[in-house]
């Protein structure tokens, strides 16, 4: 019997990785889109991106130019679940409803979501990269929550970034378990409920009397 009446998952570099090398540019930009895309001039969505970051660096380009580029070259159906993922959704499957949480805009992630068949294996779906407010605002768990139709301080996230997952589950209520890249790394400043090394980890995670708390994580 699972403690948690439901649980969610992030999607990027917590359920699934990717495939092609635009994704580390993706993940740089990303911070510096502002507001959700403008469905009839993705280009020019990008291009902004592109220019804040040629300033950041210094740099002279032509950021449509550049935004054209990565449109012509992201296939972003080229992902692949991450080591123990499918044994993280089916165990979750197991305890209750089951979430996933993205950042990302419906536009970029649906690829994504259809080509590892998440929409049969989990009962909603929030895209923030489309809502007001994205993680870690309070808003996307709350509407994640309510599609689950579950008690948000019953519901447990699973998450890769600190910064985003952790912090955005804690300001919406949610317990949070951190998926950390290097078993070396620290959570401070953030207090994760649970520290994960791996996906493969989950399912005991989620037994009864599992004692996975953060502790030295910390």
């Amino acid at each position: 019997m699972s403690r948690f009446a439901a649980v969610a998952f992030d999607l990027d570099d917590t359920l699934c990785r990717h495939d092609h090398d635009v994704d580390a540019l993706y993940r740089e930009l990303w911070p510096l889109l502002d507001g959700p895309p403008d469905p009839d001039d993705r280009v020019g969505y990008l291009g902004a991106g592109f220019a804040r970051l040629a300033a950041q660096h210094g740099r002279d380009v032509d950021p449509v130019a550049l935004a054209a580029a990565f449109e012509s070259v992201a296939d972003e159906s080229r992902v692949a679940f991450l080591p123990g993922a499918g044994d993280a959704l089916a165990a979750a499957a197991a305890a209750g409803p089951v979430g996933v949480l993205t950042n990302g805009p419906e536009d970029r992630q649906r690829a994504k979501v259809e080509a590892l068949g998440l929409g049969d294996l989990v009962d909603a779906i929030v895209y923030a990269g489309d809502l007001p407010r994205r993680k870690p605002h309070a808003e996307p768990f709350e509407r994640l929550t309510a599609a689950l139709s579950v008690d948000g301080a019953e519901t447990l996230y699973v998450g890769n970034s600190l910064s985003y997952d952790v912090a955005g589950a804690h300001n919406a209520g949610l317990r949070s378990a951190w998926l950390r890249a290097n078993p070396d790394d620290a959570a401070a400043p953030y207090r994760p409920d649970y520290v994960l090394d791996s996906l493969s980890e989950f399912p005991g995670l989620l037994a009864e009397g599992t004692t996975t708390e953060a502790g030295d994580g910390r």
